[in-house]
């Protein structure tokens, strides 16, 4: 006689709850071969080997189905993946930017007072600067010591006569963070997609990319797009003072993409081939939207200005040459700098006015009294993002669309300014409600060295500005503002069990309220005072939560700026409610978070 099909339960799919519906189905279809299924049996160990084989099962199972959604991954790579098919891009290490001092000692003039102008160098970019951590910066423009409007104070004075004979002058010049660094790379056969490793570990951007034969490749979004944009000289002498270059468009064949996962930075090419390049390198968009076939009228078709070429090769592909790769690459995990860590001038790139002088020993001397510091935090470095403002930042792109109209719009643009401009911690954007016109506040944060919260420079906010102006509305108005930054401290009093170590417990609950809030909060974010009842009774041996107070923290070491908690408390006591300019802050967990134990 056949079995009767039994339904099965497909809840079952933990170890106990597997091995229990094996055991009844035995009992119920095998009463005569299975009898014995005591602990020590073999028909135990049977059913133990199946019911932690399914349990394995669901477990991955379970484990695939989440890493599918960005909103359940818990593997870093796997919500970066679900996050760049949101248009989300990795940024990696982060540039700083910054205004550093530099101070030369410049002879006098041989009659009367005053500098020997021909003697005044001419700093140039590129010039490297060290600080006292060992990270290195570069100098991005000239500083030119020639400047009527640089400060001079007389340096040393001649002691027969008492006119001074050597000045001190103090320029001024924008720095950025990192390191010049060349690798050669050797490519074999032409290979489709071919995709490069580079060996830096903190690389924040690509210079430039050139092969055996000369070819420059250029780097793209996607490979889809075959237009840069380049500057050149404006040889238009009535306009070139106020712009000495002019932006052009250039057809880029050669081209690639690069993207930054765990090990490094990955280079990415097309599969096209040389003989496909039939374009010149100047991009004229008439030549490509009025089609002309040998007829009296011309078709006007849409086109993308971004794919000028007419291809789907998607970039020339590197072949049986050398490709010679200078990036830019932080030469530590956090290239922040506090004020005054720039000390040293490490390999000055100069010039002079007269270059007959440039080999003199006076010259030499000058330069050689180069001395460097700055008066301002060196900030835009961040520490990685963690998983859950991936997702919210992934989320807020998706919607943006490479435009920004609503605030969330604003703040998902400004993450997205690419890493070598600097990088900003915290944002928070608010419509002014002063203002009759559609002004935007937008109020940010940086990181220190230290990774505390600390107030955005200026020239940090300048790289934020330019890249907003891409994505705005034409008829939006936007402020940068600092936020402010309220430090407070965290008082709790719990009840222990009455067999456990009451001591042990306390460290326990202060390490948990490290952990939990040791993060920066965002911008005008509620402090939850639930939470922390909450993270208590999870600790082991913990009865229950007796108190919890919260008390500002000021001077000193701690912020300015000052919340006031009783008057910000909500009326039941469970949250403390944060002005939309105001960031919340545990500066230092390791005393700010105090308790007691009963």
């Amino acid at each position: 006689m056949a079995k009767r099909n039994v339904p099965i339960n497909y809840t079952s799919r933990d170890f106990n709850s597997i091995r229990k519906d094996l055991v009844n189905y035995a009992k119920r279809y095998y009463p005569n071969t299975f009898k014995d299924f005591g602990e020590a049996s073999f028909g135990a160990l049977v059913l133990d080997s199946v019911a932690y084989v399914g349990d394995i099962m669901s477990f991955y199972l379970d484990y695939q189905v989440n890493e599918s959604f960005i909103d359940t991954s818990v593997e870093r790579d796997n919500v970066l993946r679900h996050a760049s098919l949101l248009g989300y891009k990795y940024q990696g290490p982060s540039s700083t930017t910054g205004i550093v001092s530099v101070y030369a000692i410049v002879p006098a003039n041989a009659v009367g007072l005053g500098p020997n102008t021909s003697y005044m160098p001419i700093l140039k970019s590129g010039t490297t600067l060290g600080s006292k951590s060992g990270a290195s910066f570069i100098l991005t423009e000239d500083i030119r010591f020639d400047d009527p409007a640089n400060p001079t104070v007389a340096a040393r004075t001649n002691t027969t006569t008492g006119n001074p004979s050597s000045y001190a002058v103090k320029a001024q010049g924008q720095v950025i963070s990192g390191n010049f660094r060349t690798e050669v790379i050797t490519v074999g056969a032409f290979e489709r997609f071919k995709k490069v490793g580079l060996l830096g570990k903190n690389i924040v951007e690509i210079v430039s990319v050139f092969d055996s034969e000369g070819h420059e490749y250029y780097e793209v979004e996607y490979l889809s797009h075959d237009v840069i944009y380049k500057a050149v000289p404006n040889k238009d002498s009535n306009t070139r003072d106020n712009a000495p270059s002019l932006i052009r468009p250039f057809v880029a064949p050669r081209r690639f993409t690069a993207t930054r996962d765990k090990k490094g930075m990955v280079l990415q090419f097309g599969y096209g081939s040389d003989s496909e390049i039939s374009t010149p390198s100047l991009a004229e968009p008439s030549n490509v939207v009025l089609k002309r076939h040998a007829k009296t009228y011309i078709t006007d078709t849409s086109f993308d200005p971004s794919d000028l070429m007419g291809t789907d090769k998607l970039g020339i592909g590197p072949a049986d040459t050398q490709l010679t790769i200078t990036y830019r690459e932080n030469l530590s995990n956090n290239a922040n700098a506090a004020v005054g860590a720039i000390n040293r001038v490490t390999n000055p790139k100069y010039e002079f006015n007269n270059p007959t002088i440039a080999s003199s020993t006076t010259a030499a001397n000058v330069i050689s009294t180069l001395e460097c510091s700055n008066e301002e935090p060196i900030v835009g470095s961040s520490s990685e993002p963690t998983l859950e403002e991936i997702r919210n930042q992934a989320m807020n792109i998706f919607p943006s669309q490479n435009r920004a109209v609503t605030s969330t719009d604003y703040e998902a643009v400004v993450y997205m300014m690419p890493a070598y401009y600097g990088s900003v911690k915290r944002c928070r954007v608010v419509r002014d409600q002063d203002s009759l016109k559609r002004n935007l506040n937008i109020y940010i944060v940086s990181e220190s060295s230290r990774g505390k919260l600390i107030a955005s420079n200026s020239a940090l906010k300048q790289n934020l500005r330019i890249w907003l102006n891409k994505y705005r509305m034409v008829n939006d108005t936007v402020d940068i503002l600092d936020a402010k930054v309220a430090n407070i401290g965290i008082n709790f009093e719990v009840i222990s069990s009455v067999d456990v170590n009451k001591y042990e417990v306390l460290d326990a609950c202060i390490l948990a309220l490290r952990e939990k809030f040791s993060r920066p909060m965002f911008i005008g974010e509620r402090f939850y005072v639930t939470d922390v009842f909450t993270e208590l009774n999870k600790v082991p041996g913990v009865v229950d939560t007796v108190n919890v107070k919260l008390d500002s923290k000021s001077g000193g070491n701690y912020s300015n700026s000052v919340l006031n908690i009783a008057q910000n408390m909500s009326l039941d006591g469970r949250y403390l409610s944060v002005p939309d300019n105001v960031v919340l802050e545990v500066k230092y967990p390791k005393i700010d978070i105090k308790g007691t134990v009963k």
